[in-house]
């Protein structure tokens, strides 16, 4: 070990490159964190007679319903119809968010190795 403590072979440095690294990877993945929670997506169901729109952040943001889709001795249907339009769209949310997060890490996944 050299006098200094640390690690032989130049290795500090090496750690210091590799933060800084990590440092701007958590500024890029913050920033499309970011720009995902301002995106948008819908989701339709029923051809389109339900509309679902979600924030990025996954947050409802509106629902469309046609009023055709309104039959008040089918309520289920219709409750259906929302239940897939919503899901539709965060589906959407997690591939996009998957993408994004995908072309950050070069594909190295979600997991560490230790």
């Amino acid at each position: 070990m050299s006098r200094r403590g640390g690690f032989p072979g130049g290795m500090p440095g090496n750690m210091n490159n590799l933060m800084k690294q990590a440092q701007r990877m958590q500024r890029q993945m913050e920033q499309s964190q970011k720009e995902l929670a301002e995106k948008e997506f819908k989701g339709t169901a029923g051809g389109g007679a339900v509309e679902v729109t979600v924030s990025g952040s996954k947050e409802i943001k509106a629902v469309h319903i046609e009023p055709d889709a309104v039959d008040p001795d089918d309520v289920e249907m219709l409750e259906d119809m929302i239940v897939a339009a919503s899901n539709e769209a965060m589906k959407q949310v997690d591939e996009e968010t998957q993408k994004a997060m995908g072309g950050l890490t070069g594909g190295m996944g979600g997991g560490l190795p230790f």
